[in-house]
């Protein structure tokens, strides 16, 4: 219990990532000279660099648990996202919905928000900790996803819709935060390429499901049987997942030795962890600060400027396979709902597939740099794993394109599309780690910075996808999205290998991260 000031007269004067207090570039710092002089302040910080109650010395066991549960509470909300694009017709008829353009919106309204709860859910997770703001708005995603199963009319299943992607995504900004608390960045990159793989690889397995539910029973029972399965998630989180956030643990160590004091004894000592000698953390300033801090990095953060308009982009081209592959596959290849819905497992093998080799190389690449970097690990060392992604993207959207519109065996257009989420996994698992390093301690607010940008564009996209497929065909559509994805991503691996690090270290956020690497 680090009750003694003097204990933390090592201590940098900039909160940084748990366990990574010990780096010589943090200890090089001394702390506040009002902490470091006064007798009746007691600062609260990990007891040494292997306090076991640190989430970054938890054996290997609990954190693969953490992580295993985070990444299935960031799989089965993209499953509700996409398992009903199979029934989309059998829904129509049942609601009288003649609009494309509306039927599309009951798929792509739950991305929309997952725009807007990370906003919201990322601050409330500085304040109340990561892992209770997880499974709380999870119950609110499962509740909502239940009633869209009860849904009367169009108007009722689009709110509902939007409701449950509120509550879904929570993990898409919290769980990156999680992996950041418990995992050293050498070892982060297997635990980010699963974590990553769910939210694509989840849209891609619900519509295999949603097809041959809605063929044997009815649209009703995707949403149901995506909650059951929910509940078990939920019940997983309960006993598996604990809270890994440094500031709160450190908070609620600080109230235990509040309480322990004796009042009697001497003068009353006041009690700070190390986060409240240099930051408010008052509920009010936390949630002010948290709730802009998205909108001022990505304001102020040229990197997530890139990174997320470039990420928005794959998301959206991701969420238009998703919304096209039933028309193309009955209406091209004349194919039932259940079997077009298998044709989604070529999305599913491209992502598993890409996923696994880089999830093997990964860290391998990034100890490599490292180690001829004297041992200095950097954000950019995850870059390199994104290159052949941003090669892959355009030539798949090229095949799939062609292929469909030339009425090819279906077999083409099904090898474009894996190679369109193999290249998108290799992409967004680079962008992820990429953030995370950079901006660790505010990993969530970055991440909900991309992901809100990403989510309008997973929403907007299918929008327009069949006004657009239908004047210019799914060749030269596919080709004008090729050559989109040329332009933003080609480019970017190159630019921040060579600039990245001097953007982050004149950034506000993002410097502070790179100062304990």
């Amino acid at each position: 219990m680090s009750s003694d000031p003097s204990r933390h007269s090592t201590h940098s004067d900039t909160p940084t990532l748990p366990a990574e207090h010990a780096t010589k570039h943090v200890n090089e710092k001394a702390p506040p000279p009002e902490t470091e002089k006064d007798p009746n302040v007691i600062i609260v910080d990990w007891d040494g660099p292997n306090d076991p109650l640190n989430p970054k010395n938890w054996s290997y066991k609990k954190k693969w648990a953490a992580t295993l549960v985070v990444s299935s509470f960031t799989f089965i909300s993209p499953v509700s996202s996409s398992m009903i694009a199979p029934a989309s017709a059998q829904l129509a008829s049942d609601f009288g919905i003649t609009s494309h353009t509306i039927t599309a919106m009951t798929v792509s309204v739950f991305v929309l928000g997952y725009a807007v709860g990370p906003l919201i859910l990322g601050p409330l997770s500085e304040i109340y900790g990561r892992s209770r703001v997880l499974q709380m708005a999870n119950l609110f995603y499962l509740a909502w996803n239940t009633g869209c199963g009860f849904a009367q009319n169009k108007s009722q299943l689009i709110a509902f819709r939007f409701l449950s992607g509120l509550g879904g995504s929570a993990p898409l900004s919290i769980g990156g935060g999680v992996l950041g608390d418990t995992w050293h960045p050498e070892q982060r990159g297997k635990a980010i390429a699963i974590y990553s793989l769910a939210p694509l690889l989840g849209p891609v397995l619900g519509p295999v499901c949603g097809g041959w539910i809605s063929e044997r029973s009815t649209w009703r029972w995707v949403f149901w049987s995506t909650s059951i399965v929910d509940v078990l998630v939920q019940i997983s989180g309960f006993f598996y997942l604990r809270e890994t956030f440094a500031p709160v643990l450190l908070e609620q160590k600080a109230k235990k030795i509040r309480a322990g004091l004796d009042v009697e004894s001497g003068p009353v000592k006041e009690v700070k962890t190390i986060y409240d000698t240099t930051a408010d953390r008052h509920w009010k300033a936390i949630f002010a600060k948290a709730m802009t801090r998205p909108f001022l990095i990505f304001a102020n953060e040229p990197i997530i400027q890139l990174l997320g308009i470039y990420m928005a982009f794959l998301y959206g081209v991701f969420y238009l396979f998703l919304t096209t592959i039933p028309t193309i596959f009955s209406e091209i290849y004349h194919e039932n709902p259940g079997i077009a819905g298998l044709h989604y497992i070529a999305l599913g093998l491209g992502l598993s597939a890409a996923s696994q080799i880089n999830a093997r190389f990964m860290d391998r690449i990034y100890m490599y740099f490292k180690n001829k970097n004297e041992g200095v690990g950097e954000p950019e060392f995850r870059l390199p794993s994104m290159l052949p992604g941003t090669v892959l993207l355009p030539i798949g959207l090229f095949m799939a394109g062609w292929g469909a519109q030339e009425h090819v065996h279906w077999i083409v257009t099904d090898i474009g599309s894996a190679i369109v989420s193999g290249g998108m996994i290799l992409t967004f698992q680079s962008i992820q780690t990429y953030v995370v390093d950079s901006f660790t301690l505010h990993a969530a607010s970055a991440l909900a910075a991309v992901s809100c940008l990403r989510s309008l564009a997973g929403f907007g996209f299918p929008l327009f996808a069949p006004a657009m497929y239908k004047a210019l065909g799914y060749g030269k559509g596919n080709s004008i999205l090729a050559a989109i994805s040329i332009a933003l991503g080609c480019p970017a691996p190159f630019l921040l290998w060579k600039y990245g690090r001097r953007i982050r270290m004149s950034s506000r956020y993002a410097q502070k991260a790179s100062q304990k690497k």
